[in-house]
């Protein structure tokens, strides 16, 4: 990210239906998930991080076209209710990304429309329901989302993700998580389309108090800091036609025919 006084602006995007209908879920995340999640990137990036939250039941799911253009990070949360988003709203997030806002997929957000639309795979995966404890080892320490985390990280209450992972070799490989089970599973990886990053992170079942994890909550905190880009220079990538000679006064002189446009 490029170094700034500007807060990074953080948008949480919660479904927010488990909350809504099971009480132990509701009993973890009283607030609902988005508002823990904002909640651990306010405690580590404090007045760096302007962090709001929205839902998937709110008008145009809170990802207006004005919201979206004043949001430099969004993180995704999803389950049950994939099928409800909106293929506009999946569209105009897509296109916020390839234009540089950074992109946080949390957990069961790997099923999510965005999530394959920017992977271009099924982004299918092996899972056990079951009570697991999972364990988080970082494959690059070097890197600024592993920063002061734990190694492993352990958390003791987790669903198991486990390989197959149907998704486009990283970019880069952050963490691996292994399960009793002896299952694992690539937990942590980026990637950049565009001019936006992304971040995928597993940990962060419902059923359990993961997003009160004080190392789940630095990663993903890092991993605000690291997909956020310079605003000033957002926009789509373009196509652009240029000449030969264009940047040569006499391009014969490096190899090429005089400048000029030619059909």
């Amino acid at each position: 990210m490029t170094p700034s006084a500007t807060p990074i602006r953080a948008l949480v995007w919660g479904e927010n239906r488990h909350e809504k209908r099971e009480p132990g879920v509701a009993e973890r995340y009283p607030e609902g998930m988005h508002e823990a999640i904002r909640a651990g990137i306010e405690q580590h990036l404090g007045a760096a991080a302007s962090v709001t939250t929205t839902t998937l039941d709110e008008p145009e799911h809170g990802l207006t076209e004005q919201v979206l253009a004043e949001t430099d990070v969004l993180l995704w949360w999803g389950h049950t209710a994939h099928h409800e988003v909106s293929d506009e709203v999946v569209e105009r997030v897509h296109r916020h990304v390839l234009s540089g806002m950074g992109l946080i997929v949390l957990h069961s957000g790997h099923f999510s429309k965005i999530f394959q639309k920017l992977m271009g795979t099924t982004c299918s995966l092996r899972w056990r329901g079951e009570v697991d404890r999972e364990l988080v080892w970082t494959i690059d320490p070097t890197h600024q989302i592993a920063k002061g985390v734990s190694h492993p990280i352990i958390i003791e209450e987790q669903e198991m993700y486990g390989e197959f992972f149907d998704i486009p070799t990283p970019d880069e490989l952050v963490f691996v998580s292994s399960f009793s089970g002896g299952e694992v599973f690539r937990s942590g990886c980026t990637w950049r389309r565009g001019h936006g990053r992304i971040f995928f992170f597993s940990p962060g079942d419902q059923e359990y108090p993961v997003y009160h994890h004080a190392d789940v909550r630095r990663v993903i905190a890092n991993g605000v800091e690291w997909v956020a880009t310079d605003r000033a220079r957002r926009a789509l990538p373009e196509l652009h036609r240029y000449y030969s000679g264009e940047y040569f006064e006499n391009a014969d002189d490096h190899g090429g025919p005089q400048a000029g446009p030619s059909e």
